[in-house]
């Protein structure tokens, strides 16, 4: 790949600019972490959370939960009411590549599995959200990664090409996606690995 041909730079949010964990919220409420991951894998789990980045509303989504799970009425209200405690800060090293790549003048663009209706959370907390020529939100589209559909929304509403495309997600299988269409795809694991990978591809 030419270096030349590189000119966008897509990244994901969620583990690789913004740490987000819903532990740190119910480490505050519960003390035995046995009962926050059976919480965390068998209630307010992965797939549930994958509805609401899909485009469902917490607020219907929290409510079919409650009267699935009666007993954890409180824990599953909470995981809503409470849900911008479950953000732990920004990911300093990858925020830190973000800055060096607009100074570099590549254009910069964020693809993301989040839910519509905690998204402005992050967009309130998270000032360098602003970098971004445009981001495009899961649960705002109602398409879902690794979908190929929200990777063509992304180029297509943009006006830009796949094969001039870097693309970085934490999530291995949205890489191979990002891929299968023509991107270049970085698997994020560490901001210093990101950095390694970046100089490699010639745009930093």
């Amino acid at each position: 790949m030419q270096k030349q041909n590189l000119k966008n730079v897509i990244f994901d949010l969620g583990g690789v600019l913004i740490d987000w964990n819903p532990r740190y919220l119910f480490r505050k409420i519960l003390s035995d972490e046995t009962e926050i991951e059976n919480f965390l894998t068998t209630i307010c789990n992965d797939e549930w959370n994958a509805k609401q980045d899909a485009g469902k509303h917490f607020t219907e989504a929290v409510e079919e939960l409650c009267q699935l799970h009666p007993d954890k009425d409180n824990l599953i209200r909470t995981y809503y009411d409470r849900w911008p405690e479950t953000l732990g800060g920004e990911i300093s090293g990858t925020v830190t590549i973000l800055s060096n790549l607009k100074k570099k003048n590549l254009n910069l663009y964020a693809l993301t599995n989040w839910s519509k209706d905690t998204f402005p959370y992050a967009q309130k907390q998270f000032k360098f959200l602003a970098d971004f020529r445009d981001i495009v939100v899961s649960g705002v589209e109602g398409i879902i990664k690794p979908d190929r559909k929200i990777y063509d929304l992304l180029l297509t509403r943009n006006n830009i090409l796949a094969h001039e495309s870097i693309f970085i997600d934490d999530r291995l299988t949205n890489v191979q996606a990002a891929e299968n269409i023509g991107m270049v795809g970085i698997h994020f694991t560490s901001p210093k690995n990101l950095k390694i990978a970046l100089k490699d591809l010639g745009v930093l």
